[in-house]
């Protein structure tokens, strides 16, 4: 947004900078109040100012001046003459140490000048960086270096005195005084007062905006901590007298300064959100953009589904419209269905589509292969009508197995006897029973596909005989999401399961960590085994690798140790639990190193896919491996059960096209055929030694 992260300030920066004819000086404090620490850290500020500027030998000159008990010239303004020259120069400063003498470093500038600047017709900017803390009075020699028109940024580090600072600044002080503790954001502050001056003016769609801020610092007070007994001399003589005396103690407390600041705030090109279908924007400078999209999108630049119905199939909608589906939910499937049939075929594909609608009773207005093109279905489909009732979902189904295909098809003389295809999209519990229904549908040789919410998945999966075959979504808007997956269901109506005729070098990498626990890591087991029985197991065609991970990754067996399913389905049982802390990073180090190598069977030539099956804990070390191992051709899925850290999955990823989330280990069964589904079907794909990367986060 126009008022984003200030992540995105120093994006900003590198794409807008002071550029004019301008003399810059610091003035760095390497007092002892400061500290090494503090230096440092105030250097790395200075490094990053460096940033907001356009350093050049005709723009921006750049020199510094270290102060403590005596000032000391680091390097003058016309030493250093380009940005990496000066930053790499401020890098190798060293910590000098000593009393804060702020007013004597003035007092040098007032004698001699700015060292090495040009003539006077050159602006010239100060930027004192310190914790406000002098020995001496500031107050004179700050405003006579005022008076000389040079232009002062008071730069706090630490916990500064600000009232010192606001000595210190030009006028007005709110926009000349800046942070250090927040680098990006006091880079875009001195960049924004400059640019009202004597920078270039800001870009089109860039304006500069004051927002509240807080100035803290820590101050010393004394407070009145109780009374003790105490003896006090008394006018008689030789004798004392009992009193109370108060005890007093010092505390430091944390004192906030309200203050506004200043920024430039440049409309994002991805604030009008361009990218659809929950594709990713990612900006380009200030004006461009472009859009990762998810699977099945992409067919022009803001992911416009990207599909079609490769498969000749006879298709039958059955819509619930139902009082319970409600108004609003059987507009929902309206508007569902055009955006599925949109998307998966051209305007002038014969159509051999129908739809249903029920509640208490059955109505087919749409038939199969009624309509010749999409423009006709499209309209026939605006004009249905919702009828509330009860949800009797068995008796439908039923119905549409005896009536539901009845017509002749449109081609029937060119396509032959087409599969039947029957989806059903619901959102509410049947009234009636739908598990005999559903078998005498199935009998009649009907590929039955459910779609509705997550809480319909165990009837949905009951009525279609495979929970491969149940699509459910997880709100309202997530339903258009589904259309990919619904179009892989319709299609995969006889197409054989897994990778059984292509070659595949295949590591599980499976997380034992104490965070997933005994008893999940007994669920991702059964996973892998089971997951295995879809592979081909042998020298030519699949070689399968297990590996398991805690702090450190161990090999359970390699790619060229079981050359049959048996002898993977009993070395799998052997898995041990490790129950240490996890790390993803040293696993996929260790599958890079000593997993995916000649040395320990992966075939050249063969394409290579690397399965990580983890609870998403410690992600945020397996970023560049992940990348190491997509720059060696080698696939990388990463399945994800339950809540996870989306920014460092992301990083991972690569790109977050790719991020599903299973929430629950109990669900795992559900999203195996899925999971094994897109792994041979990316291969198939994939040309040998490809540098994609597909990231599964269930």
């Amino acid at each position: 947004s126009s008022t984003s992260s200030l992540g995105d300030v120093y994006l900003f920066l590198l794409v807008m900078k002071c550029s004019a004819s301008l003399d810059v000086l610091f003035l760095l404090d390497g007092s002892y109040s400061i500290g090494k620490g503090t230096f440092e850290r105030s250097k790395h500020f200075a490094v990053r100012l460096c940033d907001a500027l356009d350093i050049h030998p005709d723009r921006v000159r750049v020199g510094m001046i270290q102060f403590s008990s005596t000032p000391h010239l680091e390097f003058p303004l016309d030493s250093y003459l380009t940005k990496q020259e000066v930053k790499d120069r401020i890098k190798r400063i060293a910590f000098r140490g000593g009393s804060t003498e702020t007013g004597r470093a003035l007092k040098c500038i007032l004698r001699k000048g700015f060292p090495g600047g040009r003539n006077s017709s050159v602006p010239e900017v100060l930027i004192i960086i310190s914790d406000g803390k002098s020995q001496g009075s500031t107050m004179m020699p700050a405003m006579q270096v005022k008076e000389r028109h040079i232009r002062v940024f008071a730069v706090g580090v630490k916990f500064p005195r600000w009232e010192e600072l606001h000595v210190l600044a030009s006028e007005p002080t709110e926009q000349h005084m800046l942070f250090a503790g927040d680098a990006n954001d006091a880079a875009n502050g001195l960049y924004s007062t400059l640019t009202g001056s004597v920078c270039s003016a800001t870009a089109p769609g860039c304006k500069v905006e004051s927002h509240p801020c807080e100035r803290r610092t820590l101050e010393t007070v004394k407070e009145l901590a109780g009374n003790y007994v105490c003896w006090k001399g008394s006018k008689q003589l030789n004798t004392v007298q009992v009193s109370l005396c108060p005890f007093y103690r010092w505390k430091r407390v944390l004192i906030k300064h309200p203050s506004r600041c200043f920024r430039t705030v440049c409309s994002d090109p991805c604030d009008s959100q361009p990218c659809q279908n929950r594709g990713t924007c990612v900006p380009e400078g200030l004006d461009k953009y472009h859009c990762l999209c998810p699977v099945g999108y992409g067919g022009d630049t803001h992911c416009a589904p990207k599909l079609s119905l490769e498969c000749s199939v006879d298709l039958l909608f059955l819509v619930d419209s139902s009082a319970r589906v409600t108004l609003e939910g059987f507009l929902r499937y309206k508007a569902f269905l055009k955006r599925f049939l949109q998307a998966v075929m051209g305007q002038d594909s014969p159509m051999n589509v129908g739809v249903a609608q029920y509640d208490s009773d059955v109505r087919i207005p749409i038939e199969v292969s009624q309509h010749k093109n999409a423009f006709s279905l499209m309209k026939s489909i605006d004009a249905l009508n919702f009828s509330g009732g009860g949800t009797l979902t068995g008796r439908a189904l039923q119905y549409v197995a005896e009536h539901g295909f009845r017509s002749t098809p449109a081609f029937a003389d060119v396509q032959g006897d087409l599969p039947r295809v029957v989806v059903l999209l619901t959102d509410s519990k049947s009234q009636d029973p739908v598990a005999e229904a559903a078998n005498y549908a199935r009998d009649q040789d009907l590929f039955l596909i459910g779609v509705g919410s997550s809480f319909m998945r165990a009837e949905l999966t009951q009525m279609t005989g495979n929970p491969k075959q149940t699509v459910v979504y997880s709100d309202p808007q997530d339903l258009f999401n589904k259309i990919p997956e619904l179009q892989r269901r319709i299609c995969s109506v006889d197409n054989p399961e897994g990778c059984q005729a292509q070659s595949l070098d295949l590591a599980f990498v499976v997380d034992a960590s104490s965070e997933v626990g005994l008893e999940n890591f007994l669920r991702l087991r059964d996973f892998v085994r089971s997951s295995c029985l879809h592979f081909n197991i042998n020298r030519d065609v699949t070689q399968i690798a297990l590996v398991i991970y805690g702090s450190k990754a161990h090999t359970v067996f390699t790619l060229d140790t079981h050359t049959s399913n048996s002898a993977v389905l009993q070395a799998i049982n052997q898995m041990p639990f490790l129950g240490d802390l996890a790390s993803a990073g040293s696993a996929l180090l260790h599958i890079y190193g000593d997993v995916m190598t000649v040395q320990k069977g992966a075939r050249p030539g063969v394409n290579k896919v690397v399965v990580v099956l983890t609870n998403g804990g410690s992600m945020e070390d397996a970023a560049a491996p992940a990348q190491q191992l997509r720059d060696n051709g080698i696939l990388v899925f990463v399945v994800v059960i339950g809540d996870a850290q989306r920014d460092a999955l992301l990083r991972v990823a690569g790109s977050p096209n790719y991020l599903i989330y299973i929430s629950s280990y109990e669900d795992l069964q559900y999203y195996q055929d899925l999971i094994i589904e897109r792994i041979c079907e990316v291969v198939a794909l994939e040309p040998h030694h490809s540098g994609s990367s597909l990231v599964f986060c269930y």
